[in-house]
């Protein structure tokens, strides 16, 4: 049993990870409600909220049981840095009262490895050949805070294939959907709108649209969406679904063009999208076609474990102790 702390940004969790089962159980404390008065997080108050959730959450992992734990497992980086160190001063403490090992994750690789959580619970006990069934394998990461495509070797290491320059993914979605006036955090809200809307309707700009230009960047979209929408100043904003369906649709295709160049470019057996825009059914469809017409396996992680989560971190560790150490 691995014990999961997750602290990185406004998601206080824990999580029990039994190698030989799965996911035992897990519980995730939000500050969504909190934080969407101030249009977004707040550092500060994310990590005194941190410290009263966690005594919550530290009590519902005393009562589900934890004397099978071998191993704490805790957010190191990247994050907010306040919040994070909450996140390993409640691990350390759990180490001195139980008595075991803590091991720092970084937050990437429990985001990237999360698509094979469902693998592993379909058969634990034959994981490791399953896995080596997806490997190599191309991982997509797309957050409020990070947009990076990485690769996994067949003896796991891990590989960055291109990286945002400025904004992530996460963050256009929410940007956007600022200069739109909607309610933080406003990406699901875009996505609402959008299906409604014609994604041809407008064109947004696309950065770093050739192949030898293995790099992400939304800045400029999100600048050309605030210039688009100055010219309605002070009056009503006409076609707000067509306008939400087209920015989402410039988003989608900047990330599954470059999915597309990096399947050109590098051999793999998989393709996996992490990470909360990971959600976005029209992202999924895109990558979901490149995946059918690349004859790739493709993997998701469970709606609940693609935003920040403690069962993701314990899963690392796992991977990390099993497969990596050996």
């Amino acid at each position: 049993m691995i014990i999961g702390i997750e602290s990185s940004c406004d998601e206080s969790a824990v999580a029990l990870f039994d190698e030989n089962t799965g996911v035992v159980f897990e519980k995730i404390s939000s500050q969504v409600k909190l934080h969407a008065e101030y249009g977004g997080v707040v550092p500060e108050l994310a990590s005194r909220e941190h410290v009263k959730n966690f005594i919550s959450l530290l009590k519902d992992l005393k009562n589900f049981g934890v004397s099978e734990a071998k191993l704490v497992a805790v957010t190191k980086e990247p994050g907010l840095p306040g919040c994070l160190n909450i996140g390993l001063a409640v691990a350390r403490a759990l180490t001195l009262i139980l008595r075991l090992p803590v091991r720092e994750v970084n937050h990437l690789h429990g985001h990237l490895f999360s698509p094979f959580i469902p693998v592993h619970a379909q058969d634990p006990q034959s994981f490791s050949s399953n896995l080596n069934e997806y490997l190599p394998h191309l991982g997509l990461l797309v957050s409020g805070g990070n947009t990076v495509l990485f690769e996994i070797s067949k003896n796991l290491a891990i590989a960055t294939i291109a990286e945002t320059q400025d904004d992530a993914a996460g963050e256009a979605f929410d940007k956007g959907a600022r200069l739109l006036g909607l309610p933080y955090p406003g990406g699901n809200l875009i996505e609402k709108l959008a299906s409604s809307g014609n994604p041809q309707k407008y064109q947004f700009p696309r950065a770093f649209s050739s192949r030898s230009d293995m790099k992400f960047s939304f800045s400029g979209l999100k600048t050309s969406l605030k210039y688009f929408l100055e010219k309605f100043e002070g009056s009503f904003v006409p076609h707000i679904n067509d306008i939400c369906a087209s920015y989402q649709e410039a988003i989608v295709d900047i990330l599954a063009t470059k999915v597309s160049h990096a399947l050109e470019q590098h051999s793999c057996k998989s393709i996996g999208i992490s990470g909360g825009v990971s959600n976005n059914n029209t992202l999924r469809k895109r990558i979901s076609t490149l995946a059918t017409k690349s004859n790739k396996k493709l993997v998701f992680p469970l709606g609940h474990h693609s935003g920040d989560n403690a069962a993701m971190i314990a899963f690392a560790a796992h991977i990390n102790d099993n497969f990596l150490s050996g």
